[in-house]
């Protein structure tokens, strides 16, 4: 598997958003957004409920506010990549707080449609739907109007979306600012003492070497144990506040909310988490055999995203090296995919630099301007950040084939976009497990690779939602405390890792370092990435079992994302049942194989 990609750059070109931060063209366009959005609000709120009579007046407004949110969008993701890049920068920040306003203005304009998609009857709704300008967007229509069966009042929403600029979202923003500053000082195996950035902090805990991850663990907690009370005011606030809007809204459970937004049924995720309970030990087996390999009893932590095998090659894996590694996997099973990542590295949609300041993880972005896609990730030379590559260059690729849909019809839940990333992963190391003549050393490293990723993805996701559900159950009766919020998490980490974690291995304060907990957008920002990953393993392995031909199949199931629930895209394209246990179980079973295979070469 060779590739000759010229990968130079690995910082992302913002200019083509904006020819400088907060210049005239900038401010210009966002003054501009200000003055329609106010316009068209004022209109909104005005009008009365949607009728026949009126229908037309309702349709300029909901093309308008598709318009106005692809443009509100545009400037929310640059400011997002800015801020992402170098968090030390207070311009920024305070760009990002103002433009929440605006944010809070298009949320009001969203309100106001959705209070006439509501309150119309069901023959007026269904002309209204019926337009052909509108046609093409039924489902996010459709949505609109489920949605306000569970909204305040108009009234009361916006003052919800005003309160939220410096309620929620600021709880938000301290703790990304909090976080990206952070930095701890690190004794190495050596006695050498340097302080690291926090951002470097997981790719650390990925080390081979069990003294430096370790290291990295325990000196990169102070700085959360130092902040805990703060952090957790932050969580009690994001959790506090949800809550309060849920019982205004009548939705009685704090799942209603995040499962609407993910576009499935409490069915599919009982039946997704007992597939999990009934065959826990399956990924149970894959961490055995870690501690089988490292010499210990069971694992630690911060051992569960580390290699115990070394890679064929003990040189770190470079950019370039990175880059080409991705590109051939691509370029061979799915060429037009192949073809679009080198596109990115060309255009420098890509950044991947390692430096002081920058936000921790990585994710995909894009505008619905440009109709142009971004890779966000820090790279450090490892597999683990290749894989990630590969991740996120597969929700960038379902993101451009929707580019021919309307912006309304491109939004597509969190669990369907987990897929399409998994199955990038599993082009890549399909790619990598299938080179000729490779060495039993180098079969079995990959073969761990996969192991690494199966049981993130069915115990260390789990155990973020088992987290979160029990904190938000305990949260209705007031606040929790920090030292009860480590004991949620140690018990949730014991619950389903059960002895393959060694004694004293938990770690009670990973609500606290994960950013997913208190994301403001969205809560329980876990299990559509199980749902994602079990899911892309029925894909490929119809795309395995199927060849190229499945690949049209592929690419009408991620252009039908946008339109349809969870249970019908899978209906619709696998002729599957997922509000079914079975359906899970066979993604996890299909697990046992790779593990099997890993202990035989290791034995």
């Amino acid at each position: 598997m060779t590739s000759t990609l010229q990968t130079a750059c690995c910082e992302w070109d913002t200019t083509r958003f904006f020819p400088e931060f907060d210049g005239p063209v900038y401010r210009g366009y966002v003054d501009t957004l200000r003055t329609d959005i106010a316009r068209a609000l004022a209109e909104a709120s005005a009008a009365s409920a949607l009728c026949a009579e009126n229908e037309g007046a309702w349709k300029d407004t909901a093309t308008r506010f598709e318009a106005l949110d692809s443009r509100a969008s545009h400037v929310s993701t640059y400011l997002g990549m800015l801020s992402s890049a170098d968090t030390s920068n207070d311009a920024v920040k305070n760009a990002v707080a103002a433009f929440s306003l605006v944010l809070a203005e298009i949320s009001k304009l969203r309100g106001e449609l959705i209070r006439a998609l509501s309150e119309a009857g069901a023959e007026d709704f269904a002309a209204f739907c019926a337009q052909p300008e509108l046609a093409t967007a039924r489902w996010t229509w459709e949505r609109m109007r489920q949605e306000g069966q569970k909204r305040m009042p108009v009234a009361l929403e916006g003052l919800a979306a005003d309160l939220g600029v410096d309620g929620i979202g600021a709880w938000g923003r301290l703790y990304e600012k909090l976080g990206g500053r952070m930095d701890f000082s690190m004794t190495w195996p050596d006695g050498s003492v340097r302080t690291v950035p926090m951002a470097q902090r997981r790719a650390l805990m990925a080390d081979p070497s069990r003294a430096i991850r370790g290291a990295a663990f325990r000196d990169g907690q102070v700085p959360w144990i130092t902040h805990q009370d703060t952090l957790a005011s932050a969580l009690n606030a994001l959790a506090g506040t949800r809550g309060t809007l849920y019982a205004r809204r009548k939705q009685p459970h704090f799942l209603d909310a995040p499962l609407f937004d993910s576009a499935m049924s409490k069915a599919t995720l009982d039946a997704l988490m007992e597939a999990i309970r009934r065959h826990v030990e399956i990924p149970r087996s894959a961490l055995r055999l870690a501690a089988r390999m490292q010499g210990t009893n069971g694992v630690a932590f911060f051992d569960l995203e580390a290699p115990q095998l070394p890679a064929p090659d003990a040189n770190p894996i470079s950019w370039d090296e990175a880059c080409n590694l991705v590109h051939s996997a691509f370029a061979s099973a799915y060429p037009a995919l192949g073809n679009y990542f080198a596109e990115m590295l060309e255009k420098r949609w890509i950044e991947s630099a390692a430096r002081p300041h920058k936000s921790p993880g990585a994710y995909m972005t894009c505008s619905p301007v440009l109709n142009e896609e971004r890779i966000y990730m820090t790279y450090h030379d490892t597999i683990h950040d290749v894989i990630t590559l590969a991740h996120e260059a597969g929700h960038a690729w379902h993101t451009a084939l929707l580019r021919s849909r309307r912006p309304l019809a491109r939004q597509y839940p969190m669990t369907l976009a987990e897929t399409a990333s998994n199955f990038g992963e599993s082009i890549l190391l399909h790619a990598l497990e299938s080179q000729p003549g490779l060495s039993k050393a180098h079969r079995a490293w990959l073969l761990e690779q996969e192991a690494l990723r199966g049981h993130s993805y069915l115990l260390n996701i789990p155990v973020r939602f088992r987290f979160e559900s029990r904190f938000y159950e305990e949260r209705l009766a007031g606040e929790v405390s920090a030292t009860r919020l480590c004991e949620l998490m140690a018990e949730a980490q014991r619950e389903f890792y059960g002895n393959t974690l060694a004694q004293g291995g938990e770690d009670p304060y990973f609500w606290a370092s994960k950013m997913h907990f208190f994301i403001t957008e969205v809560s329980f920002y876990n299990f559509p990435y199980v749902f994602g990953y079990l899911l892309s393993q029925a894909l490929y392995s119809r795309f395995l079992a199927e060849g190229p031909s499945f690949l049209p199949k592929y690419e009408a199931f991620l252009r039908h994302t946008g339109s349809a629930s969870c249970e019908d895209c899978v209906r619709e394209t696998l002729g599957a049942d997922i509000t079914t246990p079975e359906f899970w179980a066979a993604g996890i079973l299909s697990f046992e194989k790779p593990i099997a295979a890993l202990d035989s070469l290791t034995a």
